[in-house]
């Protein structure tokens, strides 16, 4: 991504910048913005070529960045990814906590429950795979966390740190059929607001973004049918949204760059910032 491109004008030259997820679409694009406003970016995956292969068109298009094999679900995995870090950018500045994800297993068939679910053909609520739920419990919840203990003591004593997590839309009022991932993210939130006073005293910034509805791999199969076609969750989708419509991708990045930013937002902590083209503000009437 050139400079040019960017929402908005934030300099970044200097900085450490780790992203989390960055082999994923979402999370690569926010890697890509933070190089082309200056920072060295490390892009953290457990899929070692997605990784490579976003770093590599940073490097292509004149921005520093590696790509890195990590599982934000093992410390000493993050440990071991840290040290390479370090060797080649030095001391975190930025991390953005974008791991995350849902599990068909942790989500319900249907909407609501209706009598003779429970021993019907579909997942109802009491079908919930445990080993599901608790997979996205820790993906969202453990995979903000470990991350943050590891790259944040980087942050210690030092001006102009910053962590950004990911939450939702999902966190303000959870959605039908993924009860895992909506409290999950409401998790995420809770803990960006107690990192944030918790780091009150040393300066580092935290804060979330809370994207509304992106159209990405990960939900293709709840928005959209095998012949392309709108799934009735997106028809319901679209028109909960004012705008009407799905976010972009590049819509997040004004966002990411702004609260990243310590001259832009030194002022500003503990805030999950909706990114939801109006969804938080309809009644629906």
């Amino acid at each position: 991504m050139k400079k040019e491109l960017l929402p908005i004008g934030v300099d970044l030259t200097g900085k450490v910048a780790v992203v989390t997820g960055a082999g994923g679409v979402l999370c690569s694009l926010m890697a890509d913005a933070l190089a082309a406003a200056g920072a060295k970016v490390a892009l953290l995956d457990r899929n070692l070529e997605a990784a490579e292969k976003y770093a590599k068109a940073i490097v292509a298009d004149g921005g520093i960045a590696k790509g890195y094999a990590a599982n934000v679900l093992e410390r000493e995995s993050l440990a071991e990814c840290h040290k390479k870090v370090l060797a080649d950018f030095g001391k975190c500045d930025i991390l953005i906590n974008g791991a995350g994800g849902n599990n068909p297993k942790a989500q319900t068939d249907k909407e609501y429950y209706e009598d003779g679910d429970i021993d019907a053909d579909t997942k109802s609520f009491f079908d919930l795979d445990k080993d599901g739920v608790e997979f996205v419990f820790n993906l969202n919840m453990l995979g903000t966390l470990l991350p943050t203990q590891e790259f944040a003591k980087d942050m210690l004593g030092r001006e102009g740190c910053s962590i950004l997590n990911v939450s939702s839309m999902n966190a303000f009022t959870p959605l039908t059929k993924i009860p895992a991932y909506s409290g999950a993210k409401a998790a995420v939130s809770n803990f960006t607001q107690w990192l944030a006073v918790h780091f009150s005293k040393i300066g580092i910034r935290v804060n979330a973004i809370a994207p509304g509805f992106f159209s990405t791999k990960q939900n293709a199969a709840l928005l959209w049918n095998a012949d392309g076609t709108p799934t009735a969750r997106t028809g319901k989708i679209l028109a909960a949204t004012p705008m009407g419509r799905f976010g972009e991708a590049e819509e997040l990045l004004g966002s990411v760059l702004f609260l990243v930013s310590d001259k832009a937002a030194g002022f500003i902590t503990g805030v999950v910032l909706p990114i939801d083209g109006g969804f938080s503000a309809y009644s629906g009437v």
